[in-house]
């Protein structure tokens, strides 16, 4: 297998185990629109990196990104705290507007001479095959050092925060801070995931892969396990997808994380539909039992 071919599987394995990961978080903490947002509002910051630097460089990009979902967060807590919207009302605004504005920005770099060859597009649905080796590194080295590590060095904390914010402010925990470097985290996997996945579905790569970990076990250890690995597997089966058909990263990998969570949903030992039918079926059938010994008995 080509080195190449190699590096990105690698790093869509450490995407996917990442946004698994921190999404159980996200999932838990009711934050899943903060994603869906952060993605959508990095697009601008994507295409006004590019107008500035003026060609394709992902770190750049990423940069550009991560200041327009900061800014997109501002203007979110800006509307909740000033007016009488509500959460996700403003979250939905901000959504819309920041990403009407990366399409008109994007639609603008695609007319002018070479814009199209700037990579740029690639960030709308992803695509990994367009991944370099210096964008595999940045991807992999921010996946294991900024996201992976904190979130298991800070894991009890988090859990503590997630399930008791109470307790936690009652022993002291900084919860204030310990929000806000999920927040970071959040937003980072959402950032290195945008040309692998792409702007449009990132959120769900981020949730996913969650919510198919919730139907095994009720443990967060377990959960959050469950999840980086649901997580891994899409991202590794929609790399090997798009490099042999071409087709965009970004819908292969939710194709297969959906798969995921359809299979948990239908057959999962506890919370699955399927077991719980076959549970109501069998406690059905043990309740006639017991109704008809008790009727023979009376007659008796």
């Amino acid at each position: 297998m080509d080195i190449n071919v190699q590096w990105v599987f690698t790093s869509m394995v450490l995407l996917g185990l990442a946004s698994g990961m921190v999404g159980t978080f996200a999932l838990l903490k009711k934050q899943s629109l903060i994603g869906d947002a952060m993605a959508h509002a990095a697009l601008p910051g994507i295409c006004i990196a590019f107008l500035l630097y003026g060609q394709k460089s992902l770190l750049v990009f990423l940069i550009g990104a991560a200041c327009s979902g900061y800014i997109a967060t501002v203007c979110i807590q800006f509307i909740v705290k000033h007016t009488r919207i509500k959460e996700d009302a403003a979250i939905g605004i901000v959504l819309s507007v920041f990403f009407g504005l990366g399409i008109v920005l994007l639609t603008w770099i695609n007319q002018h001479e070479g814009g199209n060859q700037s990579g740029i597009n690639d960030f709308l649905f992803g695509k990994a095959a367009s991944l370099t080796g210096s964008d595999v590194n940045v991807l992999t080295v921010t996946a294991v050092t900024m996201i992976i590590t904190i979130l298991v060095f800070f894991f009890k904390e988090f859990k503590i925060i997630t399930f008791d914010r109470a307790f936690a402010q009652g022993i002291g925990v900084p919860v204030s801070l310990l929000n806000g470097v999920l927040m970071f985290l959040i937003v980072s996997v959402v950032v290195i995931g945008l040309q692998a996945v792409g702007v449009v579905l990132m959120s769900a790569l981020l949730i996913t892969p969650a919510l198919a970990a919730r139907y095994w076990t009720e443990k967060l250890e377990w959960m959050t396990l469950l999840a980086g690995v649901f997580g891994a597997l899409s991202g590794l089966a929609g790399a090997y997808m798009s490099l042999i058909t071409y087709v965009p990263t970004g819908p292969l990998v939710i194709i297969f994380a959906t798969a995921l969570f359809l299979f948990s949903f239908l057959f999962a030992p506890k919370r699955g539909l399927c077991s719980k039918i076959i549970r109501r079926h069998v406690e059905r059938k043990k309740l006639r039992v017991k109704q008809l010994m008790y009727e023979r008995g009376e007659q008796l």
